[in-house]
């Protein structure tokens, strides 16, 4: 079984992670990954010219065979507007040469180099290719999105494994109802 994987759930450590990751590919693959929430498998598979100039794309996603429309934010329009290389490159290339993307491998040291760099390693408990996934998720439930629409997004057949995919914990949901003064 593999290890597991958690959400960078703090802002402050997610902004120590980016600017840990070397500008470029590197920085890209951090922000992007986050910014469309997508499996490893699908991200890495980007050329530049389906992304730059464009305010969205369409997916078929590889593990669940479903349609997805992602739209830029504002943030995420900068970055792929700043994409270096011809539109039959891919963002995410490999520094070996062939005309080919990183492998998951090299994402992943990526991101576990970065997270050690940036002092978030051991306080997030284990973080891979499925961390920036993950949070992805948890950056719409801490903004109020509906946790049937982030359901939706990621593909999970029911709230509760969402909630537990993204890491809101029992305490936390008892933090909320605390909160609440009437």
């Amino acid at each position: 079984m593999a290890n597991e994987v958690f959400p960078i759930k703090s802002k402050r450590d997610y902004n120590k992670f980016i600017k840990a990751l070397k500008p470029g590919r590197d920085r890209d693959l951090g922000q992007l990954g986050t910014a469309f929430g997508l499996r490893i498998s699908d991200l890495l598979k980007f050329k530049i010219g389906e992304l730059r100039g464009h305010k969205s794309i369409t997916i078929w996603e590889k593990k669940r065979k479903k349609k997805r429309v992602i739209t830029f934010s504002p943030s995420v329009l900068k970055i792929v507007s700043q994409l270096e290389g011809d539109d039959d490159d891919y963002v995410f290339a490999s520094r070996q040469g062939g005309g080919k993307p990183i492998t998951r491998v090299q994402a992943y040291r990526i991101l576990n180099d970065a997270a050690k760099r940036a002092g978030i390693y051991e306080k997030i408990g284990g973080i891979g290719t499925h961390s920036l996934r993950k949070t992805f998720g948890y950056r719409l439930y801490e903004n109020g999105v509906d946790i049937t629409r982030i359901m939706s997004i990621l593909n999970h057949s029911s709230e509760r494994e969402t909630l537990r995919y993204i890491g809101i914990t029992a305490d936390e949901i008892s933090e909320a109802y605390e909160s609440i003064e009437v």
